[in-house]
């Protein structure tokens, strides 16, 4: 196996070049800032021993060890816990210790030695011989370049002047895309899930302060409500309803704290009702934290991305469900006429219809922070312009028709002393079904949406496997020959016999 180094002046795209091997080729990939959930106690990664890293005695001595978080900021909060440069020691542990049974594996590193004080450059360089003992490993680094130099079987450099080309140890003029392909000899990495797993979920997220917050909150908003709208009449339902589903929504979709410029973000304005926790808007937050357990799966913290999304898709509906169950409570509790089990449903799928494309776009997409909270928040946006419930009757004609696609619509016509004044409401029988299908529309849109990308992704990777094959010839042969030795290049053939025997025209990475 090999150990790799990409250098080049500053700009001249190193980590670009890093970035291009990771999204061409099967790769183990540790960021030069890498993104994790801070929240995360350093002693629940499942499957890790954090005894193994060189600064963990200090924590144990000072009776920490069960209790010290990742650290960091996410969502404009930051938690206290390790340092960047004990982040960073982290990850190598724990690729280290996730790959000691594994082989033939390409493990690309961005800038390891990046905020890591000269005491602990030791401990990465025996990491890293460790790592190369059986995995393929390339890093790129601008610091303590002749250490690296040292241990380094090939040295790439990139240039500013001409990005198209690379120098791959002594052969010049290398096409910068055939030399990642070159790089791709590895094997995926095979992570067994067990019920470590689950527990590690269970305990970051269920049991997590971004929860608690949310609780607090709605405890402390719900009591609010009915301290301000007790004994109200039954011909102001509609009105109380206006001012409960407004908190409703803000529960676990309300803004993070905004600070003076002149103040530390790491100060927190701690609201009343948080209980001392710090105040993070939970779906906004989704977009942060898919970004980071994307990042931790791609340093093998956890299983799988697919199985993460899929358990925080399921725990964010959780919460929706439960809070529409408080919402219909506190309703009970100030106003009589409202206590029929179709209320609720009306509750529950009017708050499903704005935050489940909150859900979709946060988990789901690549969109960033502002995309999502522009996009998420549009089905609000419209209902209030669109559903003509707050303006029964009112729009203009053909626009108004479009009262049909939101599920608040046929919440009012179930709500007394409203619905005789809604037009064109359906008969009662058939008014439940289409305000469940109205609270999906959103969703049905973004499926429509996933769809579309799912084709067009399809493409470009029948278009990258193409621009591959044609690279697929002798120089390509002799590149990885320089950099692997000649054991690559029958390995190679190898592979390339299996796939023709199979079918498959393309190398898979």
């Amino acid at each position: 196996m090999t150990l790799t180094t990409v250098v080049g002046s500053s700009g001249s795209g190193k980590t670009t070049f890093l970035n291009d091997v990771h999204k061409s080729n099967k790769c183990t990939y540790i960021r030069q800032y890498h993104t994790m959930r801070p929240y995360i106690p350093v002693s629940k990664i499942p499957n890790f021993d954090p005894t193994g890293l060189p600064y963990w005695e200090i924590y144990e001595n000072e009776g920490k060890g069960d209790s010290i978080q990742v650290g960091g900021t996410m969502a404009g909060e930051f938690t206290a816990g390790l340092s960047g440069g004990q982040r960073k020691l982290l990850l190598f542990e724990l690729i280290c210790q996730r790959t000691a049974d594994q082989s033939e594996l390409l493990i690309a590193l961005d800038e390891p030695f990046a905020g890591v004080t000269d005491d602990f450059v030791p401990f990465i360089v025996e990491r890293l011989n460790d790592l190369r003992k059986k995995h393929n490993v390339i890093l790129v680094t601008n610091d303590h370049v002749e250490t690296l130099t040292e241990m380094a079987d090939n040295t790439i450099t990139v240039s500013a002047i001409n990005r198209t080309v690379v120098k791959v140890n002594d052969m010049e003029g290398v096409d910068r895309q055939r030399a990642i392909f070159a790089l791709s000899l590895g094997d995926d990495y095979q992570y067994n899930s067990s019920s470590e797993d689950l527990k590690f979920f269970a305990q970051t997220e269920i049991m997590s302060p971004q929860l608690l917050g949310v609780t607090m909150f709605s405890v402390f908003s719900h009591a609010l409500f009915v301290a301000t709208f007790w004994d109200s009449s039954r011909d102001s339902a509609g009105l109380v309803l206006v001012a409960d589903t407004f908190p409703a929504y803000f529960h676990v979709r309300r803004q993070p704290n905004r600070f003076p410029l002149n103040v530390p973000q790491q100060i927190n304005v701690i609201p009343p009702w948080n209980g001392g926790l710090p105040e993070i808007p939970y779906l906004l937050a989704l977009t942060e934290w898919r970004n980071a357990m994307e990042e931790e799966a791609e340093a093998l913290m956890h299983s799988s991305k697919a199985l993460n999304r899929a358990l925080k898709t399921c725990l964010t509906i959780m919460l929706v469900f439960l809070l529409s169950w408080a919402e219909y409570g506190v309703v009970q509790a100030t106003i009589d006429g409202l206590d029929s089990i179709e209320q609720w449903v009306a509750m529950f799928f009017d708050s499903a219809s704005m935050t489940f494309p909150l859900i979709c776009l946060g988990i789901y997409t690549k969109l960033g922070f502002q995309q999502v909270e522009i996009l998420g928040t549009m089905p609000f946006l419209l209902m209030i312009f669109l559903s003509t419930t707050f303006s029964p009757g009112s729009g203009v004609e053909g626009l108004k028709e479009l009262r049909y696609l939101f599920s608040r619509f046929y919440w009012w016509c179930i709500v007394p002393g409203v619905q005789d004044d809604m037009e064109g409401c359906p008969d009662d029988d058939l008014n439940t079904l289409y305000m469940i299908l109205a609270s999906l529309v959103g969703v049905f849109v973004f499926l429509v949406w996933q769809f579309i990308g799912a084709i067009r992704s399809k493409k470009a990777d029948v278009a990258q496997a193409k621009l591959r094959e044609s690279m697929f010839d002798e120089e390509f042969h002799q590149l990885q020959v320089s950099l692997y030795g000649e054991k690559a290049l029958k390995r190679l053939n190898h592979m390339t016999s299996s796939m023709h025997s199979t079918g498959t025209p393309v190398m898979e990475a």
